[in-house]
C-alpha cells in the first residue's frame, strides 16, 4: 500500500530530468545550426542579387530539413511521459486521450521545433527591416521612391531565395499549423512580406504614395518621369494584399493597394480633371474639348497598362468619365444640335463615343436627332413645293436623299446604334407619312400613291432603260421609303393596277425587275400581300400560249388570218380591272372576237369571258392623208376613226349611234382626237380637255385631210387628265371599302378568340393586328363595330355598354 506513493514522486522526478535532457538536446540543436544558418540568411539579404553558389544554398537547406527530422529521432527513443509535457507545454489545448497522444507525441516535437525555427527567422527579418527604415525615414519625393523600389525588389528577391531554403520548413510544419487553424502562421516568404508591411510600409507609404501621385501629375501635366518607380511601388502594395483569413489562398488581394494607393489615386484624378477641363472650357470650343477629353480617357488607359493594376482601369475610366463628360452633358447636349446644323459628322461620332460612356447618356441625342430629322425631311418637301404633288420622282427622291443623309451619319458616326437606327427610323415614318404634301392632298396616303407612281416610272419602258444593277439598286432604296409608309394597303393597291397596266400593254422595261420587285414586297409584308401581283405574271404566261394554240388552230382551219390579233385572258379575281360596258364593235374587229370566243369556249366548257375593251388597243394604218401614218390607238378610239371609211363627217350624235359608246367616255375619245388634230369642228380652238360641254350632239366632226406628223408611227392612245383625276379617286374609294372589310374581319377574329372583351381592349388589337398594313381610324372601327352588330356577329353585354361577346 506504501510501494505506490513512493514510486509516483520517483517516476515524477525521472520525467523532470529526461524532459530536461531532451529540451537542453533540442536547444542545443538548434543552436548548432542557427550560427551558420543566420551567417547564410546574412550573406542572403547583404549580396542582394549576387547568385548564392548551389552548395552553400544546399548547406543552408540541409541545417533546415535536418533541424526539423532530428526531433523525431530524438522523441522515438524518449519516455511517453516525457514526449507528452513536451507536448502539453507547446499545445495545451489538444486533447489528452490515448489516441490523440500517440499521434501527438511526434506532432508535438515537430510543432515546437518549427515554431522556435519560424520565430528566430521573423525576429531576424524584424531586425533587418527596421535597421533598412533608418535609411529611409527622412527621404521624400522621388528619393524616397528611388530607395523604396530598390530596397524592395532586393528584398523581394532575397526572400524568395530565403523561401526556397526553408522549403522544408513550409511543407510541414507550416502547413500543419495552417490546416489546424493556427492564427498569424506563414510561409517564409509570406512571413517577409508580413515584415515588411508591419516594419517599413507602415512607416512609408504615406510619403512613398504621395510621391508616386506627385510623378503622375507631372506626367499629366506633360513631364517626362521615371515609369519605372512607379510601377515598382505598385507591384509592392499588390504583393503586400494577403489574404489574413487564408494565407495559402491563390490570387491577389488588392487591400493594400486599393487603401494605400487608389483611394488617394481617384481622388487626386478628379481634382485634377475637374479643374483642367473648366479651364480649358474656358477658352476653347466644345469640339476642342472632345478632342482633349478622348486624348485623356486614352493616356488613363495606356497608364494603367503601363504601371498600374488592371483592375484599376474599371473604377479609373468611372472618376474620369464622370469629370470629363457626365458634368458637361448639357454643354454636349447644346452643341450637338450646332453639330448637327454644320453637318460635323466627324465631331458628332467623336461626342457620340464619349457620351455612351455615360449610363443612359445617349437618351437626349437620339431625341435630338429624332427631332433634326424630321425637321430636315419636312423642310426639304416643303422646299419642292406643289410640284412634287404629281411628280412622284421629285417627292421620293427627295425624302431617300434625307434618309440616305442621316443612315450614313447613323452608320459613321453613331457606330449604327439601335437606339439611333430607331430615332432615325421614328423620324423617317413621321415626315414621310406627314408633309406639306399630304397636307396638300387632304390624305395621308398620298405618300404611299406617289411611291407606286414612282415604281411605275422606274419599271416601265423608256427610251433610256437603265442598267440592271442601277435599276435593281434605286428598287432597294424604294423598299427603304416603303418600310416607313403606314398606309402600305394603298401602295398595294395602286402598285397592283399600274403593274396590271404594264403587263397588259407590255410595258415592263423588265421582267426579272417586276419580279424582283414582287419578291421585296413579299418578303417585306408576307405573301398574301402578293399573291396577286404573281399571278398576275402567271396570266401572262399563260396567255402567251393561248395565243400559240390560237394561230395554230386558225391555220388547221384553214381560217385566213385579216388581223395580227392577240389575246390576253385575265383571271377576274387577281387582276384590278372592271368590266367594260358594252358597245358596238366595228366589223373590221368583231370577226376576230367572234373566232376566239368559239375557240376558248371549246377548249374550258363553264367559263365565260368579258371583254375589257377599255384596255384593250390596236393599230390603224392610214390611207387618206398625205403620208402613210401608223396610229396606235385605243379601241373605242379605233371605233370612231374606223366609222370615216364611210363618211367623212359625222355629228356627235351620230358617231354615238354608230359606236353605241357612252356619252361621256365618246366625248372624251373625240377630245382626243380634235387634240392630235384628227379630227376638227367649227369651234374645235375653243375644245379644250376641261370643257365637254363644248361638245353638243350637233356639233359636226369632220376628219382633216391635211393632217402632218414628223413621225410616221403615232401614239394616240394616251390618257386624259380627267380620266386619270376619276381613276385615282375610284381608287381611294376601293380602298376605303376594302379597309372596311379587313377591319370587320380582324374584329371578328379577336372576338371569336375572345368570346368576350371590352371596347378599348378591342380597338388595341385591332390596332396591333393591321398596323402592318394601314393605321386605321377609331370612327371607322366603331362603324364596322356597328355593322357587324347589326349582322349578328357581336352584341353589346347585358349591363355593359362598353362590352361586347361573340355570336357564334
Amino acid at each position: 500500500m506504501m510501494s505506490s506513493p513512493t514510486s509516483t514522486p520517483n517516476n515524477m522526478n525521472s520525467s523532470r530530468l529526461q524532459n530536461s535532457q531532451a529540451s537542453s538536446l533540442r536547444n542545443t540543436d538548434l543552436d548548432h545550426i542557427w550560427g551558420d544558418l543566420k551567417t547564410g540568411i546574412e550573406q542572403v539579404y547583404t549580396n542582394k542579387r549576387q547568385n548564392m553558389p548551389k552548395n552553400r544554398y544546399m548547406e543552408l537547406y540541409t541545417h533546415v530539413y535536418n533541424y526539423c527530422t532530428s526531433v523525431h529521432q530524438t522523441n522515438s527513443r524518449s519516455p511517453t511521459i516525457g514526449a507528452a509535457n513536451v507536448l502539453q507545454n507547446v499545445s495545451p489545448n489538444l486533447t489528452t486521450n490515448g489516441s490523440r497522444n500517440k499521434k501527438g507525441i511526434t506532432q508535438g516535437g515537430a510543432q515546437f521545433v518549427g515554431f522556435e525555427l519560424y520565430k528566430r527567422l521573423k525576429d531576424f527579418l524584424e531586425n533587418y527591416l527596421k535597421h533598412l527604415l533608418k535609411d529611409g525615414t527622412d527621404l521624400m519625393d522621388e528619393e524616397v521612391l528611388r530607395f523604396y523600389t530598390k530596397q524592395w525588389e532586393e528584398y523581394q528577391f532575397s526572400s524568395k531565395v530565403l523561401n526556397g531554403i526553408c522549403s522544408y520548413l513550409n511543407r510541414h510544419w507550416v502547413k500543419r499549423e495552417c490546416d489546424e487553424g493556427r492564427k498569424g502562421i506563414y510561409e517564409i516568404y509570406q512571413l517577409a512580406l508580413v515584415s515588411w508591411r508591419d516594419c517599413l510600409f507602415r512607416e512609408l507609404n504615406q510619403p512613398v504614395t504621395n510621391a508616386v501621385l506627385k510623378l503622375i501629375e507631372k506626367e499629366r501635366s506633360g513631364e517626362t518621369i521615371n515609369t519605372r518607380l512607379v510601377s515598382g511601388v505598385m507591384n509592392c502594395y499588390v504583393e503586400l494584399g494577403l489574404n489574413e483569413e487564408d494565407p495559402q489562398a491563390r490570387g491577389p488581394n488588392l487591400c493594400v493597394y486599393h487603401d494605400a494607393f487608389e483611394i488617394k489615386f481617384f481622388e487626386d484624378t478628379e481634382r485634377y480633371y475637374k479643374m483642367e477641363s473648366r479651364v480649358f472650357l474656358d477658352k476653347n470650343p466644345v469640339t476642342e474639348y472632345m478632342k482633349k477629353a478622348e486624348q485623356r480617357l486614352f493616356e488613363e488607359q495606356k497608364r494603367v497598362q503601363l504601371y498600374l493594376h488592371e483592375n484599376t482601369l474599371s473604377p479609373l475610366a468611372k472618376v474620369c468619365e464622370k469629370v470629363l463628360i457626365e458634368n458637361h452633358l448639357e454643354i454636349f447636349h447644346s452643341e450637338f444640335q450646332n453639330l448637327l446644323n454644320d453637318d460635323k459628322n466627324d465631331d458628332l461620332g467623336r461626342m457620340f463615343q464619349l457620351v455612351q460612356r455615360i449610363p443612359n447618356g445617349l437618351g437626349e441625342l437620339r431625341n435630338r436627332l429624332e427631332a433634326h430629322i424630321h425637321n430636315q425631311g419636312l423642310n426639304a418637301i416643303e422646299r419642292c413645293g406643289e410640284s412634287a404633288l404629281n411628280d412622284p420622282k421629285i417627292y421620293v427622291t427627295t425624302t431617300l436623299e434625307v434618309h440616305k443623309k442621316y443612315n450614313a451619319l447613323v452608320v459613321d458616326a453613331f457606330n449604327n446604334d439601335a437606339g439611333f437606327v430607331a430615332a432615325l427610323d421614328k423620324a423617317c415614318g413621321k415626315f414621310i407619312n406627314n408633309n406639306s404634301i399630304t397636307r396638300l392632298a387632304n390624305s395621308s396616303s398620298k405618300s404611299p400613291e406617289l411611291l407606286a407612281k414612282y415604281c411605275d416610272l422606274l419599271l416601265k419602258k423608256t427610251s433610256k432603260i437603265p442598267e440592271e444593277t442601277e435599276l435593281e439598286e434605286t428598287l432597294n432604296q424604294v423598299m427603304i421609303a416603303f418600310k416607313y409608309i403606314e398606309d402600305k394597303d394603298v401602295f398595294q393597291k395602286f402598285y397592283s393596277k399600274m403593274l396590271a397596266k404594264r403587263l397588259v400593254q407590255h410595258m415592263s422595261a423588265s421582267d426579272d425587275a417586276e419580279a424582283s420587285m414582287i419578291s421585296k414586297l413579299k418578303q417585306a409584308c408576307g405573301f398574301e400581300y402578293t399573291s396577286k401581283l404573281q399571278r398576275m405574271f402567271q396570266d401572262i404566261g399563260v396567255s402567251k400560249d393561248l395565243n400559240e394554240q390560237f394561230k395554230t388552230h386558225l391555220i388547221n382551219s384553214n381560217e385566213p388570218l385579216d388581223l395580227d390579233f392577240s389575246i390576253q385572258v385575265l383571271s377576274s379575281g387577281s387582276w384590278p380591272f372592271q368590266q367594260s360596258f358594252t358597245f358596238a364593235l366595228p366589223q373590221e374587229l368583231e370577226r376576230s372576237v367572234q373566232r376566239f370566243t368559239t375557240f376558248y369556249s371549246g377548249q374550258h366548257s363553264g367559263r365565260k369571258l368579258h371583254w375589257l375593251y377599255s384596255m384593250s388597243k390596236g393599230e390603224i394604218t392610214t390611207n387618206c392623208f398625205k403620208n402613210k401614218y401608223t396610229l396606235q390607238a385605243s379601241t373605242f378610239q379605233m371605233a370612231v376613226l374606223l366609222q370615216y371609211n364611210n363618211s367623212d363627217q359625222f355629228t356627235v350624235q351620230q358617231l354615238f349611234e354608230s359606236t353605241q359608246i357612252k356619252m361621256d367616255m365618246l366625248v372624251q375619245v373625240i377630245h382626243i382626237l380634235l387634240k392630235v388634230k384628227l379630227l376638227v369642228c367649227e369651234d374645235s380652238d375653243n375644245v379644250t380637255d376641261d370643257e365637254a360641254d363644248n361638245l353638243s350632239p350637233q356639233t359636226v366632226l369632220s376628219l382633216f385631210v391635211g393632217y402632218k406628223n414628223k413621225k410616221l408611227r403615232v401614239n394616240i392612245n394616251v390618257p386624259m387628265k380627267a380620266e386619270l383625276k376619276l381613276e385615282q379617286e375610284k381608287t381611294h374609294k376601293h380602298i376605303e371599302e376594302d379597309r372596311k372589310l379587313v377591319i370587320q374581319a380582324a374584329i371578328v377574329r379577336i372576338m371569336k378568340m375572345r368570346k368576350k372583351l371590352k371596347h378599348q381592349q378591342l380597338l388595341a388589337e385591332v390596332f396591333n393586328q393591321l398596323s402592318s398594313r394601314f393605321k386605321p381610324s377609331v370612327p371607322v372601327i366603331k362603324k364596322c363595330i356597328d355593322i357587324l352588330i347589326e349582322k349578328e356577329y357581336l352584341e353589346r353585354a347585358d349591363g355593359a355598354k362598353d362590352t361586347y361577346n361573340y355570336l357564334a
